[in-house]
């Protein structure tokens, strides 16, 4: 089965595990053969899309349990967030790579690397999670990065500019808090959450480096203007609102330009 396909078949899949274990071997097994080039897509092969488990409840992102991380209860909810999170990104990798024909062989070589990282990134925090006596479903979660997917899926373009350099690129920001957090409170399955937080972040940081680099390839290719576009872009899909404090650090290393951080600064 052609790999593309074969991640079409893998974001269908509803458990997490057998979602994990299709999308490691899925990419442990790509070959030195041309993933680019033919055209896979057929009407109504989105059926199914994406595949997700009964659990977690999904409710809007003001209805998601309160995540303080000073109590062991709260410490839980706010780790089942981030899986949460990471279980969305395998499926926002997934698509990325399976929906879109006619890109570059680098494009789905990238992506797949992605949707491979996030599941790892999906193992470490469910270990981590019942390590402290939850599971992956125990806590609600809500669907801010795949409505955004959803939005952007019949634009490549938009798909690049809004969830791994939009959305995505939130978690830059929100990582060292998070972690400021844990570590104030000290305990060992605090500390150890910000271990895998900082193999998260540091995976991150390529990620959204990914979607930089494919979003500017992709306005060079059409005629667009990074900056202009974008604002275009984000108004008409309603991208959520951007708010500081940012990781200028963490955004300048994905390949965010000096005018970018700027223009994010200034709102």
């Amino acid at each position: 089965m052609h790999p593309r396909l074969r991640a079409l078949a893998a974001l269908r899949l509803a458990d997490p595990e057998l979602k994990v274990a299709a999308t490691r071997t899925l990419v442990a097994e790509l070959g030195p053969d041309a993933i680019a080039g033919p055209t896979l897509r057929v009407a109504g092969d989105d059926d199914g899309v994406p595949g997700r488990p009964e659990r977690p409840l999904r409710v809007s992102a003001t209805a998601v349990e309160k995540r303080s991380p000073f109590t062991p209860e709260g410490r839980a909810a706010l780790i089942h967030s981030i899986c949460h999170i990471e279980f969305n990104a395998i499926n926002l990798a997934l698509d990325a790579a399976w929906r879109f024909d006619g890109m570059p062989e680098a494009y789905y070589r990238d992506w797949l690397r992605v949707a491979d990282e996030e599941a790892l990134h999906f193992t470490l925090l469910h270990a981590h999670l019942r390590s402290m006596g939850h599971a992956y479903g125990d806590f609600s979660g809500h669907d801010g990065l795949w409505a955004m997917c959803e939005k952007t899926g019949d634009d490549i373009v938009a798909r690049m500019a809004l969830v791994p350099r939009t959305l995505e690129a939130r978690g830059l920001d929100a990582t060292p808090l998070i972690q400021a957090k844990l570590r104030r409170v000290g305990s060992p399955d605090a500390l150890a959450a910000c271990d895998i937080l900082d193999i998260i972040l540091r995976d991150e940081v390529g990620h959204v480096a990914i979607g930089n680099r494919w979003y500017r390839w992709l306005c060079e290719r059409d005629g667009l203007d990074p900056i202009a576009h974008y604002r275009v872009l984000y108004r008409r899909h309603e991208a959520p609102r951007l708010r500081a404090p940012f990781n200028l650090e963490a955004r300048a290393l994905a390949g965010f330009t000096a005018e970018e951080l700027l223009n994010l600064q200034q709102g």
